[in-house]
């Protein structure tokens, strides 16, 4: 059954001597997009229908009535049979209007002690609610794929950077788990915001509660909400959630997009540290050698549309007096399409990381002595012999300088050049600048030795069962 082309009469519409324009009443309406609304809209529905007869506003017989449309109505749409159109204007009409077709006058009841701005604060905080939890999943299933990858890559080393300059050889789980850190605040963030999405404000009327005797915690329940809000125009204006909750998304998208960019630095010619395979990349189409990162490069690209839907609610709300305003219908676009992106998103960087590239240890392995990366631990052998840090560093620089004059890494210098630079070196120079030692002597807490590593990854892999 669809309603699409019924004749347009709106429950304000005796107010009025002429109907709205087509063009504004299409302008007007959200249906379109508030449709993802209905099913949170047919629970909440439900919930305050069983508050009106718990209260005896209807009666018993009357509330178990608009229950059972109201699930006859959420059966109709899983099977595709309810889609209004524009002329309901919101999916709250939309549900209203086929109610009382479906159980006649006491349809009409449904509206009692409520208002469609208390209405769909509770339908978006309900919606943002369940969705928050999918994305949390979605964290843990990313974060598992970086502790495996971890696991395997203790020992596996890549250099480390700093100014996009060869700074320090890590080990590569090292580098994997910082992403699980990054990505543990964002779950733990979503957390702390999910208990402020989840205050009920159903009851609060248009703007100032309601005259009948409603009992608000009761409803509060039914919905398995944790509070009800305590200032009615507070309830019905606030938005403070759908902001924190992209601001947390753009979070979770700077953490993705950081690590796409690596993925794509590494899967160009000039680093080769990892291959991309067929199933997450695409080719060119007249240059036949290409293989495209195309998942991290529209995973950097879709961060951009998350953090101009989060300018785009601050700039929403910024001017609003209270109560409720008509330009707070447009909070929904940018927070359906705030949800998808960060959750579309998160599911291909996790396909990629689990099945769509290769590091290449080899070459990994080559990168890290093929540099002066070590040149910090020269430095640091010099002090354990007792040279001043400052002075130690003045003739690492020297050596590194005249190194590069004759085409030579720190490795290659025989031990009668290290002497020449200064007496303190012996042979065991060589066994402090391989790049497994420098690694593994870095062995403070959090550091990327490989012991810290592993306790490290131990202690992810707890939380993530734990948590």
């Amino acid at each position: 059954m669809t309603q699409a082309n019924q004749p347009s009469t709106q429950t304000w519409s005796q107010r009025f001597e002429s109907t709205l324009h087509p063009a504004i009443a299409d302008f007007n309406a959200s249906i379109h997009f508030d449709i993802q609304l209905i099913e949170y809209d047919l629970t909440g529905s439900q919930a305050h229908a069983e508050m009106l007869a718990k209260t005896g506003i209807i009666s018993a017989d009357e509330g178990a009535e608009l229950v059972r449309g109201l699930e006859q109505i959420r059966q109709e749409y899983r099977q595709g049979n309810f889609t209004p159109g524009t002329d309901a204007e919101d999916v709250h009409f939309a549900v209203e209007r086929r109610l009382t077709e479906l159980v006649g006058d006491v349809g009409k009841k449904l509206h009692t002690a409520r208002s469609r701005n208390d209405q769909v604060g509770t339908d978006t905080r309900l919606y943002l609610r369940d969705q928050i939890q999918q994305i949390r999943q979605q964290i843990r299933q990313f974060q598992e794929v970086l502790l495996s990858l971890a696991s395997q890559h203790v020992r596996t080393l890549i250099p480390g950077y700093t100014h996009l300059q060869r700074a320090q050889p890590i080990s590569l789980a090292h580098h994997l788990l910082a992403y699980f850190e990054m990505t543990q605040r964002d779950w733990q963030r979503l957390g702390e915001i999910c208990q402020r999405v989840n205050i009920s404000p159903l009851g609060s009327g248009a703007l100032a509660g309601t005259t009948f005797p409603i009992d608000r915690h009761f409803a509060a329940e039914r919905l398995n909400f944790g509070g009800v809000y305590a200032n009615s125009l507070d309830g019905v204006s606030d938005r403070d959630f759908a902001i924190e909750f992209l601001c947390a998304a753009s979070l979770i998208m700077v953490h993705l997009s950081r690590l796409s960019e690596e993925v794509i630095l590494w899967a160009s010619q000039e680093f080769s540290f990892v291959s991309l395979k067929d199933s997450c990349a695409t080719g060119s189409s007249i240059m036949p050698q290409k293989k495209n990162p195309d998942v991290p490069e529209l995973v950097r690209g879709k961060t951009g549309r998350v953090f101009g839907h989060l300018q785009a609610m601050l700039v929403l709300m910024k001017g609003l007096p209270l109560a409720y305003n008509k330009d707070l219908q447009e909070d929904k676009e940018a927070l359906f399409d705030g949800v998808k992106t960060v959750k579309v998103c998160l599911e291909a960087m996790t396909i990629l990381l689990s099945e769509g590239l290769e590091f290449q240890t080899a070459r990994l392995t080559e990168a890290v002595n093929e540099d002066f990366s070590n040149a910090t631990d020269v430095a640091d052998y010099l002090a354990k012999k007792g040279v001043p840090f400052r002075e130690a560093y003045g003739l690492v620089g020297k050596v590194v300088k005249t190194s590069l004059a004759a085409n030579k890494l720190l490795k290659d210098l025989t031990l009668d050049e290290w002497k020449d630079l200064h007496p303190a070196f012996e042979a065991d120079v060589y066994d402090a600048i391989a790049p497994e030692q420098v690694v593994s002597a870095r062995n403070s807490y959090g550091g990327t030795g490989f012991e810290q590593v592993q306790k490290a990854l131990e202690d992810a892999q707890k939380r993530v069962k734990e948590e």
